[in-house]
């Protein structure tokens, strides 16, 4: 006997709450002009080395390789560990044809090789989101804004943290980067293992550390603020004061950095308690320099976010019932014997035909043990057919809720239903 691999998991018995979530969160994405893509699961390891950063925990740590059969770095694939990268391949690969700004939403399994935690697991579900070829900081207002309205109207998240931070332009940020870089060596051998190895190959992820120690370092350190320019400094003036007016309550988190090196300017995430050391169920921000990383000779301003839908499945455990997926009102047919069972088949075809959900109960078993499992099937309802029934072209009709029996003619049975 096989058993699942370790970090991941079996949708196995309902769908119906995770599809009413999801069509939830795409209904809410099509009311502001998002249209849905799809991107394949197999890219090349090139594509995330080169859009995400060599170093980052993604790629050198958490990327599931397909070795080649031949010799070639660059017939080395993967399975994707984000969406934003192949999006962007792909965009650029369509651009001719793409009316800007391009606003999209896909949604599919991410893989990455972790230790499992809760809300974490090694194939993972996202809806990613990008508005690309977006100029404008109103974009990442309105981005914002979007998120905020989806999880505070339409899904009532109690208690979520919305975090925002502003990294400036990419000179800023290496000017910024250099000098966080000086102070933190000058205090290495306070950091943790982690962090002085990042003082190398990430120096920005220092930031994001939760360990105390280099939580203690972190406060003394220079201010990013500092090394912005005046237009980022206008510019992340412009962000705050038009989330205000939008109503959009936020921390700034001067800490937030996020955890791939394609991010300038805006980085935000939502967080949510109810998920312990992993809080975060949503994140993005701002990539202009991606395409560019990935052989664009221009440069594309773009922005995006991901959803993790199995954290945000977790903080809406609660309201489960109530955004399940309906179903269909099931009606079950039970022949009595083999007799009537060809009966059933032309009854269910000729309600199906009329878009009703129907199952034919079809084994060879007692009539009390066919209504028990109609019972546990969620039937509504009950469709008997026995001789008496064949001969006089009759059905008799149970209502599985008030136990209420009548007799109809078949070629009535629809008006009845």
């Amino acid at each position: 006997m096989f058993f699942k691999v370790k970090g991941v998991c079996d949708n196995f018995f309902d769908m119906t709450y995770w599809n009413g979530v999801r069509k939830k969160i795409e209904a809410h994405l099509k009311q502001y002009n998002f249209s849905e893509i799809e991107t394949p699961i197999l890219e090349y390891v090139s594509l995330f080395e080169r859009g995400l950063g060599y170093e980052t925990d993604v790629v050198s740590k958490q990327m599931f390789v397909i070795q080649p059969k031949k010799d070639g770095k660059d017939d080395h694939i993967c399975l994707r560990p984000e969406g934003t990268a192949g999006t962007m391949r792909a965009y650029l690969e369509q651009q001719a044809k793409i009316v800007s700004p391009f606003k999209i939403f896909s949604y599919g399994s991410m893989f990455r090789y972790e230790r499992p935690q809760k809300g974490r697991l090694r194939q993972f579900h996202q809806m990613n989101l990008e508005v690309i070829g977006a100029q404008s900081i109103m974009h990442d207002a309105s981005l914002i804004k979007m998120l905020y309205v989806l999880f505070l109207e339409q899904f009532e998240i109690e208690n979520f943290v919305l975090r925002v931070n502003y990294l400036g332009q990419l000179q800023d940020r290496a000017e910024y980067t250099k000098a966080l870089a000086e102070f933190l060596k000058a205090k290495s051998e306070l950091l943790c293992q982690t962090c002085q190895t990042r003082l190398e190959s990430n120096v920005l992820r220092v930031l994001d550390c939760k360990s105390g120690d280099c939580q203690n370092v972190i406060n003394d350190s220079p201010d990013l603020f500092d090394y912005l320019s005046q237009e980022s400094k206008d510019e992340w003036m412009q962000l705050q004061n038009t989330l205000h007016d939008l109503s959009v309550t936020f921390v700034h988190d001067p800490q937030l950095v996020r955890g791939l090196d394609y991010y300038n300017k805006t980085v935000f995430e939502f967080t949510s308690d109810a998920l312990g050391a992993q809080s975060a169920f949503c994140g993005g921000g701002r990539y202009d320099g991606l395409a560019q990383q990935l052989g664009s000779k221009t440069e594309v301003p773009a922005l995006g976010c991901a959803i993790g839908m199995e954290r945000l499945l977790l903080i809406l455990e609660s309201k489960k019932a109530s955004l399940s997926e309906e179903k269909n009102d099931l009606i079950c047919i039970v022949p009595f014997s083999t007799e009537q069972q060809l009966l059933g088949l032309l009854l269910a075809d000729s309600l199906q035909s009329k878009g009703r959900t129907v199952d034919v109960l079809l084994e060879d078993q007692k009539i009390k043990n066919k209504m028990k499992k109609a019972h546990n099937m969620g039937a509504r309802t009950v469709l008997l057919l026995g001789e008496d029934e064949q001969k006089s072209n009759t059905v008799t009709v149970k209502d599985m809720l008030t136990g209420k029996e009548q007799v109809v003619p078949q070629s009535e049975l629809e008006k009845v239903l």
